[in-house]
């Protein structure tokens, strides 16, 4: 079992809410004010589990500028009231900013009984494998 501080276990509920707001928000026709909400609570959860320092070395590492001036970018335009375009925007972000664990996810996806049969069906293991090939630094 992880242990968890207490910051970080009100991380891990601001972070769960900012997803549910996010998915709630595009369920409904990409809500702006859920969205917001969403993206607010995404990024304020994310601060609290890994810290303040590590989640600005996280976002504006030297190699990564690009993703998160999408990311944040996206969460700005939806701020500003556009919300499909920031939408976009910030799916494009997030996968530059976190592809480098796309392959820790396959593999731990792969382990999973139900869900691991399902990625080893010919079709879909072909994609499966170019995700989980991934070899951009993190």
């Amino acid at each position: 079992m992880i242990s968890l501080t207490d910051s970080q276990k009100i991380g891990m509920g601001l972070t769960g809410f900012g997803v549910f707001f996010l998915f709630f928000g595009m369920i409904l026709f990409f809500d702006k004010a859920l969205l917001a909400i969403g993206n607010i609570l995404f990024v304020a959860g994310l601060s609290f589990v890994i810290g303040l320092e590590r989640t600005f070395r996280f976002f504006f590492q030297k190699h990564k500028m690009k993703a998160t001036s999408f990311f944040l970018g996206g969460v700005l335009v939806v701020l500003i009231g556009w919300p499909i375009i920031g939408v976009v925007l910030e799916i494009y972000g997030f996968f530059l900013l976190f592809r480098g664990f796309f392959p820790v996810v396959v593999g731990f996806i792969r382990r999973i009984p139900v869900l691991g049969s399902i990625l080893n069906l010919p079709f879909i293991s072909s994609y499966v494998d170019k995700v989980g090939e991934s070899n951009t630094m993190v």
